[in-house]
């Protein structure tokens, strides 16, 4: 990854820049004391794909550069701020900001911010070249089949964003989790949920199968299926980890606001934000995960981004 560092003080340049190369996160290619020395055609000539940039500056302050080069910017920007100000930082999200790091620094958020950000770059990256391959089989074939296909594939795509979204893209049970969504889609698709939403057990028990294959025995499905519970569930727990603590440092945050309820009980994330508060970030046996809730809303959050596209 290409990297850009626009900030008016030369040591946190220095140190941002020291633990982008320590970590093997990139290349910083270029530097900037302040957003009027920044301009599009820098960062497109020098193929920048992550933009760091200062919130308060002296002459032009970060929401007007980012006003001004965001247009045209392909890749991801991320904020630098030592103010708290709802009002500033909403704004910078309406621009385009995704991700922001706070002053002074600290390597952990740092590290923890560039591999979510580079994370979500490589999942767009695939999901572009999985739609243009899709482009490619439609001009030589559009029977209704490959179309079927299609849809199958692309809602464990919008699925996949769904999950970088909550932090958990990475996880062991992340797989599990696109291997449901599709698992429902194919379901509703040939049998509607007038009935109700399968029952979760039939729904690791139907993956496992699919995962191990017909000829194994009861005993082996049984296995795989509770392993697979397992996964989902620790995944589960881990972006409950990733909300709550986008919810610690802005709880305006427009990420927190629309996922922390919609993914989880409410009150369930407040007592992790809690915990986490409290720097208790093992595994709390107080903290009840509803995975049926999660599962529930993936899916159907992942046709609605399917069906918007």
């Amino acid at each position: 990854m290409r990297f850009y560092i626009t900030d008016d003080d030369e040591v946190f340049r220095s140190m941002l820049s020291q633990i982008i190369e320590d970590e093997d996160l990139g290349e910083v290619v270029g530097e900037a004391e302040d957003g009027s020395f920044l301009d599009s055609y820098t960062l497109e000539t020098n193929h920048i794909d992550i933009l760091f940039i200062d919130l308060l500056m002296p002459i032009q302050d970060g929401i007007e550069t980012i006003r001004r080069v965001a247009p045209s910017f392909k890749g991801k920007m991320v904020m630098i701020s030592q103010v708290e100000s709802k009002e500033l930082i909403g704004e910078a999200y309406s621009l385009g900001i995704e991700y922001y790091i706070t002053k002074p620094l600290n390597k952990i958020e740092v590290i923890a911010v560039v591999k979510k950000v580079m994370e979500r770059i490589r999942l767009e990256r695939s999901i572009r070249d999985i739609q243009k391959s899709l482009s490619n089989v439609f001009d030589w074939n559009t029977a209704i089949e490959p179309t079927l296909i299609s849809d199958q594939k692309k809602i464990t795509d919008w699925g996949q964003v769904l999950l970088s979204e909550l932090g958990i893209a990475g996880e062991n049970g992340s797989k599990d989790l696109l291997d449901i969504i599709n698992y429902l889609y194919e379901y509703e698709t040939e049998y509607g949920f007038e009935a109700g939403f399968p029952i979760l057990k039939d729904i690791y028990t139907h993956i496992s199968i699919k995962k191990l294959g017909k000829v194994k025995s009861q005993e082996d499905i049984e296995r795989e299926r509770k392993s697979s519970e397992q996964r989902v569930r620790r995944a589960i727990f881990q972006s409950l980890n990733h909300i709550a603590s986008i919810g610690l440092t802005d709880f305006a945050n427009p990420k927190f606001e629309n996922y922390a309820s919609k993914f989880f009980d409410f009150e369930t994330v407040r007592q992790r934000m809690t915990e986490l508060k409290q720097a208790s970030i093992t595994t709390s046996t107080h903290t009840r995960i509803n995975a049926k809730k999660f599962i529930h809303n993936l899916y159907f959050e992942s046709k609605l981004l399917m069906a918007e596209r």
